[in-house]
């Protein structure tokens, strides 16, 4: 029989969802609960009840979890951007092992040996990619700009964010007042009108440097998106580059498929280990550059100290950033990515460091995969496998398979995507030897994974 849940109740939160919501049970049935610390005991009021689960929102905190802290942002309640700020970090790490290992269990169905998680070297100020949406106020025609509420597309007009470097705030309130003067309008979603509809940078921790780029709902760039750029770009000396991407279709994707630099570079520079990249607004490059750098580092000494001189292969690559990591230890790495700025901005990078080893190849990887099967058959010691949230393919878990002579190293930012690719792996006759998570969001539910697959 279905528990009956009243409006209001007291309850325990046991754990932590996948999405950042604690949860509690009662008889059986799950609240998820908005807010909420493991080890609370809260007074919560149900908002939304389904057959199996419900939603809650607290009323009061009646003994409050040992892990609950005050956040450091007076708008973690109201902005999207932080679920899981109110709790300590060293926490956090310990909740964010155990959504990796309820990922395998629940999704798999089976336990993998998940190790401890390697924290963010910065736990603030550590996000170096940014993207504000932007609209506007009915009557004044102000422009706000920063982050969504909570499972909404109602704009928080950030002022002030600690997560990402100080001189980005600066940048925004600029942004917003010289908009304002410049009459440029705020992008209204639901009607699909208004011009500037995402200010997106990209800071460097390696130079300091920024690129801004303003998105804007046209075609073809007007005079004042151009004089607001202009004046971005002279009135900072840490921006190298101001832009516009043009995206005038009605999508919820930020980004068009045309940019155009306007002031000075269309990139900024980033440093992985040793090497430096060359990283362009449509880059895809980790938004953690210190934790990720962990995450090289991490892959690099592994490969290093169980291969002598391996072949490599990094499928779906983006700029090459592990191939390009990687080469000081391969006998030979081969690339491949389909977007060709990417492969243009690796070449360059391969160029400047006097590369021999690597070979890139602006291609389809599924036709390339096919090509090298074909000629070659098994012929990668390593695969590299990084694919977005959505994970890899069967297909591409197929080619990893047939073309791979002993590991594969497949590194996520989904655990829940990760779990069902390695339960495929396993069940193809694969064996997953770990999985390594890395802090790569603090104070968010998001964890990057490395998970080493032996084939």
């Amino acid at each position: 029989m279905q528990a009956v849940i009243p409006d209001e109740l007291e309850v325990k939160i046991e754990k932590l969802s996948n999405t950042g919501s604690g949860i509690a049970k009662v008889d059986g049935f799950v609240i998820f609960v908005e807010n909420s610390c493991p080890g609370d005991i809260v007074k919560v009021k149900v908002f939304k009840k389904n057959k199996n689960f419900a939603f809650g929102k607290i009323t009061e905190i009646i003994s409050p979890s040992p892990h609950r802290i005050e956040p450091f942002c007076p708008m973690q309640k109201v902005c999207g951007s932080c679920q899981l700020q109110f709790i300590d970090y060293n926490y956090q790490l310990e909740l964010k092992r155990e959504m990796v290992k309820d990922a395998m269990r629940s999704i798999a169905g089976m336990e993998f040996e998940v190790r401890n998680v390697i924290p963010s070297p910065q736990v603030r100020n550590y996000r170096h990619k940014i993207q504000y949406p932007i609209s506007q106020t009915k009557n004044s025609k102000r422009l706000l700009a920063g982050y969504y509420k909570p499972s909404s597309h109602e704009i928080v007009n950030i002022k002030y964010c600690p997560i990402q470097p100080e001189i980005c705030d600066r940048i925004i309130e600029f942004i917003r007042e010289e908009g304002q003067t410049l009459g440029v309008s705020g992008y209204d979603e639901k009607i699909h009108s208004g011009i500037l509809r995402h200010v997106v940078m990209r800071v460097s921790n390696y130079t300091g440097k920024i690129l801004v780029i303003l998105v804007i709902n046209d075609s073809k760039i007007p005079q004042n998106i151009k004089e607001l750029a202009k004046r971005i770009f002279d009135n900072f000396e840490e921006v190298s580059g101001a832009g516009v991407n043009f995206n005038n279709r009605k999508t919820n994707l930020i980004l068009g498929e045309k940019t155009e630099n306007l002031f000075g570079d269309g990139f900024i520079e980033e440093k992985l280990c040793d090497k430096v990249f060359k990283v362009g607004v449509k880059t895809f490059f980790q938004v953690n550059p210190e934790s990720a750098n962990n995450i090289f580092e991490y892959v690099k000494k592994y490969i290093s100290d169980n291969f002598e001189k391996p072949v490599i292969l990094d499928a779906y690559a983006g700029i090459t950033a592990f191939g390009i990591v990687l080469s000081d230890v391969a006998e030979k790495v081969v690339s491949v990515e389909e977007v060709k700025e990417s492969v243009d901005l690796a070449r360059e990078v391969a160029a400047e460091n006097k590369l021999t080893n690597l070979e890139l190849y602006n291609m389809d990887a599924a036709k390339f995969f096919e090509q090298i099967l074909k000629t070659q058959g098994k012929c990668f010691d390593v695969t590299i496998l990084d694919p977005p949230r959505k994970g890899c393919t069967n297909e591409s878990l197929d080619y990893a398979l047939k073309l791979t002579k002993h590991k594969i190293i497949y590194v996520s930012c989904n655990p829940a995507t990760l779990a069902r690719d390695l339960k495929y792996l396993k069940e193809k006759g694969a064996k997953v030897d770990f999985i390594q998570p890395f802090d790569m969001f603090p104070h968010t539910y998001h964890i990057e994974d490395v998970a080493v697959i032996n084939v």
